[in-house]
């Protein structure tokens, strides 16, 4: 191989041409010929890898290798082989000039580190892609451990890149990097923090990619699109994108609805005032009157009649309606709510419904409305809860009851 190595010198020399100037030109004829076979060879292997591949993925019924192609696998693995040729012949390329070829080998080195890092890239990001379709997988916060991966990878390609240039033993580095690890540690800090709390998040089942999370602090409610190293990313209900540091879900305070999601229904839970001064005991009349209402009819018959069986039994004297057991039309109301969302096609019979009244207020009494929607998309959720509350609103009057309005302070006299 020596020998032809210097074939082209030789020939120069024949033609009575200098030793150096022979030398220089042995060198860029050598330089070229390697070029020119490096680059066809990479060429012809990078064309076989692509369509072999791509012929491949089209056949096969996993996703993966198609992801494979996509994230440029075959084309990094085509340059192994003309990488391999040129390191090889480089040596025979300089064998005039040593220190040029040891400076050629070294880049040649540095290049295979650097491709090395991009074919780990390639193929990491094909398993992040893959494992999104994966069911089991597509919502954990798979891009946060591909990122330490890749970080402990450049780390490593670092490292041998400084070993290759300065001539160093690769463990003396390493040993340094154990002294500057204070050093390390701070640099990384948030991609640490990040990573640990990636690992809490995942092992405590916390959020999900899809989860539905309100973080108040930061300003989110929405979707989570995605979960890394250094952002938990939030897509809001405004379209908007909120990010938040990963670490902050773990130390402070965020509310997750996929509970809700998961469960049998969507939670309703709201209040009308009723003016204190409008409820009032039933007379006989209104509670015939009111007997009309099918909803709560067989509900009046046998409450009235316990209530009729129990004063007689106690001879009060109902000409004054304050003594003994009476029916409120607060109390009828409120029976009647809580039969009309038992009967209401929306709401969940098999999780709680309740109608109960809260603390007077200098707004009236709450009566609040506790019941479950079955439909939990959003959308349909308002519907249904705006729909429930009109009928309640307008039921009011029937039971000569009032709801309480603040009164206009502006309204002229």
């Amino acid at each position: 191989m020596k020998d032809s190595s210097r074939y082209i010198y030789d020939l120069l020399i024949s033609f009575n041409i200098g030793s150096t100037t022979a030398q220089y030109l042995n060198l860029i004829v050598l330089i070229l010929l390697l070029a020119i076979v490096v680059t066809i060879t990479d060429y012809i292997i990078n064309k076989v890898l692509i369509r072999t591949f791509t012929a491949y993925a089209k056949r096969s019924k996993s996703s993966f290798d198609d992801f494979m192609v996509e994230n440029n696998v075959p084309k990094f693995l085509a340059h192994i082989l003309p990488l391999i040729i040129a390191y090889e012949f480089i040596p025979h390329v300089f064998i005039d000039f040593s220190f040029l070829g040891g400076i050629a080998l070294k880049i040649t080195e540095i290049y295979a580190i650097l491709l090395f890092l991009r074919i780990i890239r390639s193929i990491l990001n094909t398993f992040k892609f893959f494992f999104k379709t994966v069911p089991g997988l597509k919502d954990k916060p798979v891009d946060s451990y591909i990122q330490v991966l890749m970080i402990f990878a450049w780390i490593t390609g670092i490292v041998l890149s400084l070993a290759v240039l300065t001539g160093t033993p690769v463990w003396k580095f390493f040993t340094a990097m154990g002294a500057a690890s204070a050093v390390i540690l701070l640099i990384f800090k948030d991609s640490i923090m990040g990573f640990v709390a990636s690992i809490q998040v995942s092992i405590n089942d916390m959020v999900r990619i899809g989860d539905w999370i309100t973080v108040k602090n930061y300003g989110a409610d929405g979707d989570v699109i995605e979960i890394n190293l250094a952002t938990v990313k939030v897509r809001n209900f405004d379209n908007t994108i909120t990010t938040i540091p990963p670490y902050a879900l773990i130390s402070g305070a965020f509310q997750n609805w996929r509970g809700m999601e998961s469960s049998g229904g969507r939670r309703m839970k709201r209040a009308i005032h009723i003016k204190q001064d409008s409820i009032d005991f039933l007379s006989r009349e209104a509670v015939v009157k009111l007997e009309k209402i099918e909803l709560i009819t067989n509900y009046l018959k046998k409450r009235q009649h316990d209530i009729d069986e129990d004063n007689n039994e106690k001879s009060v004297n109902k000409d004054f309606l304050l003594n003994g057991r009476n029916l409120t039309n607060f109390g009828v109301f409120r029976k009647y709510v809580e039969s009309y969302l038992s009967t209401h096609s929306a709401v969940n019979k098999d999780m709680t419904i309740m109608v109960r009244h809260l603390a007077p207020t200098e707004h009236g009494i709450p009566l609040e409305i506790y019941a479950f929607s079955s439909d939990k998309r959003w959308k349909n959720y308002e519907y249904i809860m705006a729909d429930i509350f009109d009928h309640i609103i307008s039921s009011v009057p029937y039971f000569d009851l009032e709801i309480y309005e603040a009164e206009d302070s502006h309204k002229p006299n």
